[in-house]
């Protein structure tokens, strides 16, 4: 069986990913065929909304691949440099898509599954929703757009939930902008059917319930206090003194991270508030990403957290003091010929 599920119902183009034993993480050829699915689609006038959503019971999409991409990394990263482009090019296609594209972000949403639905132009979150940008924990740096969008939350949020790689309830990704409506879990197979026939406005108008309160908001004053500092550096220790018991428990989540990734995901973040468009953001990701590719904190970090799972990466520097500022700056070197170049 495919690894997506690409068919029509009634009115609708329904995507399902189909990887549930792998929380339906993707590979390179699920990549290619949700594009291909929406290239068709875009000027089938049969076709009036396409929604995804994700097979089993755990969640949308875990991410990328990312035992595929530690093996590849080993190695010369080739593989993992094509799947990187068309992934974030297939973002931008996503974000521009000229039919409403509803993703049901039901359970988890994680990295490369956040690009595939917060990009969306309807998206949906349920009581189950875990939404995150996991990716300092692993010596890598929020991408898929995912900085664009950290960068527009409200405040400091994004720069919390970056640095501490905390998840997103659905109250979370509301206020944070990476969802717009709440629908419980239960309704969401008679959301599919009514999509099917009725355009995606009416049917959110009978589905969408008030999304529960966000706890993350409720914490904005000192999560803007303390990450509004210029460097992670100065963060770290503005939590250590804040008095708030959750800034001190931040500050501890944030020094187990990739000290490098760390520096390199705060200077993405402030230079996404900057971008004025997706499509700027993603080209200096794909830059970030391939220096990452190269860098030992991504091969250690999946090696820690998903190979061998002991919870201990040995990272390279392993302090925040000797990862320099010459240092961060070669991750946004210009690629050349290598360049995504979306514009």
């Amino acid at each position: 069986m495919s690894d997506v599920l690409i068919e029509k119902s009634g009115r609708l183009g329904l995507i399902t990913l189909n990887r549930p034993a792998a929380i339906n993480s993707l590979n390179h050829d699920m990549v290619r065929d949700l594009a291909a699915a929406l290239a068709s689609w875009e000027h089938d006038d049969s076709v009036r909304a396409v929604a995804i959503t994700g097979a089993g019971e755990r969640g949308l999409c875990a991410g990328g691949d990312i035992v595929a991409i530690h093996r590849d990394a080993q190695g010369d990263g080739s593989q993992t440099k094509s799947f990187w482009r068309d992934e974030y090019i297939l973002n931008e296609q996503i974000s521009t898509y000229a039919k409403p594209y509803v993703a049901l972000m039901d359970g988890i949403v994680m990295g490369g599954g956040v690009g595939v639905s917060a990009h969306g132009s309807v998206r949906i979150v349920t009581e189950r929703s875990r939404i995150g940008m996991p990716e300092v924990g692993i010596g890598f740096v929020p991408d898929v757009g995912g900085t664009y969008l950290l960068a527009r939350a409200p405040g400091e949020l994004g720069t919390h939930i970056a640095l501490t790689t905390a998840r997103l309830t659905a109250g979370d990704a509301v206020v944070c902008g990476f969802a717009d409506h709440f629908v419980p879990s239960a309704e969401l197979g008679a959301l599919l059917e009514a999509l099917s026939e009725e355009a995606p406005d009416e049917v959110i108008a009978r589905f969408a319930q008030p999304a529960p309160e966000s706890e993350l908001h409720a914490q904005r004053e000192w999560i803007d206090s303390c990450y509004s500092a210029e460097t992670v550096e100065e963060i770290v220790a503005r939590l250590e003194r804040n008095a708030t018991p959750e800034a001190g428990k931040a500050a501890q989540q944030i020094l187990s991270k990739s000290p490098t990734a760390l520096k390199v995901a705060l200077r993405s973040l402030r230079s996404a508030r900057r971008s004025p468009s997706l499509a700027v953001t993603l080209n200096e990701e794909y830059r970030v990403s391939l220096a990452c590719l190269r860098s030992p904190d991504l091969v250690e970090g999946i090696r820690a957290q998903v190979i061998d799972k002991d919870r201990n990466p040995q990272w390279s520097p392993a302090r925040l003091e000797d990862v320099s500022d010459d240092r961060v700056a070669t991750f946004f070197r210009d690629l050349g010929d290598e360049e995504l170049g979306l514009s």
